[in-house]
C-alpha cells in the first residue's frame, strides 16, 4: 500500500505466495530425502536466500518506482515463499530428531511461547521505525535489519551438531495415495479435509485484506499496527496454555468445536469498530481462540491420518488449505473492488460459521481420543 498497490494487487500478491509456497514442499521433501545434510537445506533455503530476498526488498524502490515496482514485490515475496517451504521438509525432520518424543509437546508450547514474545517486544519497535524513517523509506530500514538479523539466527542454527537420521521408509506402489482409497477408507479425514477446504476458503476471501481496512478505512497508523500484533501475542501465550490443558481432558474435537465458534466473530466486531484502539481487545480474543484452534486441528490431524501414510496424508490436507488459501484472494479482491471491504468481513464470517456448524454436526467425538 505504501507503494500504491490496489485491492486487486494485494489479492495477487497473497495468491501467489501461497502459490509458490505450495510449490515448494514436493522439491523440498525430495530433496531432504537425498541430500547429505539437512541442516544445510535448511540454512539455505529460508535461512540464507530467504534473508537475502528481504535485503531485495529493500533495495527495490532505489531501482524502481510505481507502477512497476508492485511486480517486482510480488516475484520477491512469492520466491521468499518458496524458498521457505523449500527447506520446511528439511527443518521438519531435522527437529524431529533433535527433539525427544516425550518433551516434544512442551517443546513446541515454548518455542510457540518464545514466537509470539518475539512478536510483542519487537512488532511495535518495527512500527516505531517506520513511523521514523516515513513511509517507503521507513519499510526499506525495517526489511534491511529483518535481514541482517535474520542472517545472524541462520549462523547460531549452523551451530546445531546435526543427528544421525533414520532411514525412510520405501513406499510401495499398491500403498500409494489415491483419492477413492480416501474417501472409503478414511472418511473422517476426507470430511475434515472438506471442512478444511470451506474454512481456508472463508478466512482467506478476506485476510489479505484485513491490513487494508485497518489503514484505509480505520487510519491506523504503522505503530498502532504493531502494538495490536503485540496485544494479539499476549491472547495467544494465554491461550496455548489454558488450551493445552483442556485439550487432554476433554479432547482435540471440543477444543476445535469451542475455538471454531469464537473465531467467526473477530470478523463482525472488527466491522464495527470506529477506530483502531477498539481492536484491542478483539485481538486479545483472537489470539487466544487461534491459539487453541491451531493446537487442537494439528491434534485432530494427527489423530485421523493413519500412521503408516502419516507424511503423506498430512501433505495432501496441507494441499487443500494451500488450494483455498490460493483461491481466496483472487475471489476477495474482486469482492473487495464490488462490494467493499466491510461486506467482504460479514461474508468471511458467515463462511466461517458455517464451516464450524459442519465441523460439529460431521466429525465424530470418538475421533479425538488420546493415545
Amino acid at each position: 500500500m505504501a507503494l500504491g498497490a490496489t485491492n486487486s494487487q494485494i489479492g495477487l500478491l497473497s495468491s501467489l505466495n501461497t502459490l509458490a509456497a505450495a510449490s515448494g514442499l514436493i522439491p523440498g521433501a525430495r530433496l531432504a530425502e537425498r541430500a547429505a545434510s539437512r541442516k544445510r537445506v535448511a540454512a539455505l533455503s529460508g535461512g540464507v536466500i530467504g534473508r537475502a530476498l528481504l535485503l531485495v526488498l529493500a533495495v527495490l524502490p532505489f531501482i524502481f518506482h510505481s507502477p512497476t515496482i508492485i511486480y517486482f514485490v510480488v516475484a520477491a515475496t512469492a520466491l521468499r515463499s518458496f524458498f521457505s517451504q523449500v527447506g520446511y521438509p528439511a527443518w521438519s525432520t531435522l527437529v524431529a530428531d533433535l527433539v525427544p518424543e516425550r518433551i516434544r509437546g512442551r517443546y513446541f508450547a515454548s518455542r510457540n511461547i518464545g514466537l509470539a514474545l518475539a512478536a510483542m517486544a519487537f512488532t511495535p519497535v518495527a512500527g516505531w521505525i517506520i513511523e521514523r524513517g516515513g513511509g517507503v523509506r521507513g519499510y526499506q530500514i525495517g526489511l534491511l535489519l529483518a535481514g541482517l538479523i535474520g542472517f545472524v539466527g541462520t549462523a547460531v542454527f549452523l551451530k546445531i551438531k546435526e543427528p544421525e537420521r533414520a532411514e525412510p521408509p520405501r513406499v510401495e506402489r499398491s500403498e500409494r495415495l489415491s483419492l477413492r482409497s480416501v474417501i472409503t477408507d478414511h472418511r473422517q479425514f476426507a470430511i475434515f479435509s472438506a471442512i478444511a477446504l470451506v474454512w481456508n476458503l472463508a478466512l482467506m476471501v478476506a485476510g489479505p485484506f484485513f491490513s487494508v481496512y485497518l489503514v484505509r478505512t480505520l487510519g491506523a497508523t504503522p505503530m498502532q499496527i504493531g502494538i495490536l500484533a503485540a496485544v494479539n501475542g499476549i491472547g495467544n501465550i494465554t491461550g496455548q496454555r489454558i488450551w493445552g490443558k483442556l485439550n487432554d481432558r476433554r479432547g482435540a474435537r471440543w477444543v476445535m468445536g469451542f475455538t471454531g465458534m469464537l473465531i467467526p466473530l473477530i470478523p463482525i466486531i472488527w466491522s464495527a469498530a470506529p477506530n483502531p484502539w477498539w481492536l484491542i481487545p478483539v485481538e486479545i480474543l483472537s489470539g487466544f481462540a487461534w491459539a487453541g484452534y491451531g493446537l487442537a486441528n494439528f491434534n485432530l490431524l494427527l489423530t485421523l491420518t493413519p500412521p503408516t501414510q502419516r507424511e503423506r496424508y498430512i501433505a495432501l490436507y496441507q494441499t487443500v488449505v494451500f488450494g483455498a488459501a490460493f483461491v481466496g484472494p483472487l475471489m476477495g479482491a474482486g469482492l473487495a473492488n464490488s462490494l467493499g471491504i466491510r461486506p467482504l468481513l460479514w461474508l468471511s464470517a458467515a463462511g466461517r460459521f458455517i464451516a464450524s456448524g459442519a465441523f460439529l454436526l460431521t466429525m465424530r467425538a470418538k475421533s479425538t481420543a488420546r493415545a
